[in-house]
């Protein structure tokens, strides 16, 4: 590994960072569904969809973008995930219709995403941290993410009002090129011989474990409901508040405070999962989430009342993220996390691709979201349920036979 990376504490810091600036500023595309939508002359469901295939080629790819960050290291593969999402950035500055947009915003800012993200950076830092403090570390990772949000969000409303859409873009995807220079505070090649792992699989095994491991399939099933929450939430909320009659600005403070309250909620579900049985702590999350979801449906829509759900929704947003990937880690060992985790993602991901699609279809077709929020307090309740029966000991391996 590089001299940066034998500090555990250096690698979480730039993996941090690159989180930061990849979520942060992939948050903030819902702010540009109304200008964008208006001004290319497409509807809602146009726009939605693009952010549903950027969501769903960010999950296709993980698995094999994450076999990449373990065979070679993540430093190279943030890397080139950066070039990848810069370039989608400056191609939908330039968009000019529906096309323009599944291309750059949905196609090219996906696999940009995929490589510069939790599942990539999630794998270098689980290698290099005591087992002890990986959950926290990974919290703290993934707090990056948050904080993102809700330092790019604001500047981006900022970025829209001052030069409109498509300067936005492009001052974003100046931002997203300091990933590259970041990436080598997570490079080298894994050090798979410093696990402690038991013996060891090869890919192919590893995928096989986990395969026939019925609680890695409910893991998948539980990370798919999370994927729609976050993308609906994070698409369609800004709109749904301003159709409310709420102020344009209330929706980019509310994914603000998404951000702000998911930094709190990340570090303290990271440290749960040092301390607790993980698959309990997210049981408890998703009945958090389900609660969140049907009182703000219940109450008048209001200002405050949209910022008080955001600030809930928010500490319970991303928590998800170091429990998932510290359970899989729990199972299955270090060597093959990006691997497997990807695939966890992959499941996220087609979550994000309806919930971020079947908003805008719903809203297009019915001229509300009632729909799509009863059904995302469903999925809450069921992915609450999903947890509980998890078998979460170490899988058991049997050593290969002296040659």
């Amino acid at each position: 590994m590089t001299r940066a990376a034998r500090n555990p504490w250096i690698v979480v810091l730039c993996a941090a960072v690159i989180v930061t600036l990849a979520m942060g500023t992939r948050q903030a595309f819902g702010l540009l569904m109304r200008p964008m939508a208006l001004d290319l002359d497409v509807g809602r469901e146009a726009f939605g969809l693009a952010i549903a295939l950027q969501n769903l080629l960010f999950g296709v790819a993980q698995p094999f973008v994450g076999a990449l960050a373990d065979r070679h290291g993540a430093g190279r593969v943030a890397a080139v995930g950066a070039a990848v999402y810069v370039v989608g950035l400056v191609a939908a500055a330039q968009a000019g219709g529906a096309l323009g947009l599944n291309l750059s915003l949905g196609v090219l800012i996906g696999l940009g995403l995929s490589g510069t993200t939790f599942v990539v950076v999630l794998g270098a830092v689980g290698r290099v941290v005591d087992p002890a403090r990986r959950s926290l570390a990974f919290g703290l990772v993934t707090a990056g993410g948050s904080l993102g949000q809700f330092l790019v969000v604001p500047a981006a409303q900022l970025l829209i009002d001052a030069w409109g859409w498509r300067g936005a873009l492009v001052a974003l995807a100046v931002l997203v090129g300091l990933i590259a220079p970041l990436a080598v505070g997570v490079a080298g090649r894994p050090n798979h011989a410093a696990h402690d792992d038991g013996p060891q699989l090869s890919l192919g095994g590893a995928l096989r474990e986990a395969a026939g491991h019925r609680g890695y399939w409910l893991i998948n099933a539980g990370f798919f409901v999370c994927g729609f929450h976050v993308a609906f939430i994070a698409t369609h909320l800004p709109a749904y508040l301003t159709d409310g009659g709420i102020a344009p600005g209330a929706g980019a403070a509310a994914l603000a405070l998404i951000g702000l309250f998911n930094i709190f909620g990340s570090y303290v579900f990271g440290m749960l999962g040092d301390r607790a049985r993980k698959k309990n702590v997210l049981a408890s999350l998703y009945l958090g989430r389900a609660a969140v979801l049907a009182v703000f449906l219940i109450v008048p829509l209001s200002q405050a009342s949209a910022l008080v759900f955001a600030s809930a929704m928010g500490f319970l947003w991303l928590g998800t993220v170091p429990l998932t990937s510290g359970l899989v880690g729990q199972i299955f060992g270090m060597r093959y996390l990006s691997t497997l985790y990807g695939v966890v993602f992959m499941s996220h991901q087609i979550g994000s691709f309806f919930g971020a699609w079947a908003g805008g279809r719903v809203y297009d077709l019915t001229g509300s979201y009632d729909l799509v929020w009863f059904t995302a307090v469903a999925l809450a309740l069921a992915a609450a349920a999903l947890h509980l029966p998890i078998r979460d000991a170490a899988a058991q391996r049997v050593p290969a036979p002296a040659q």
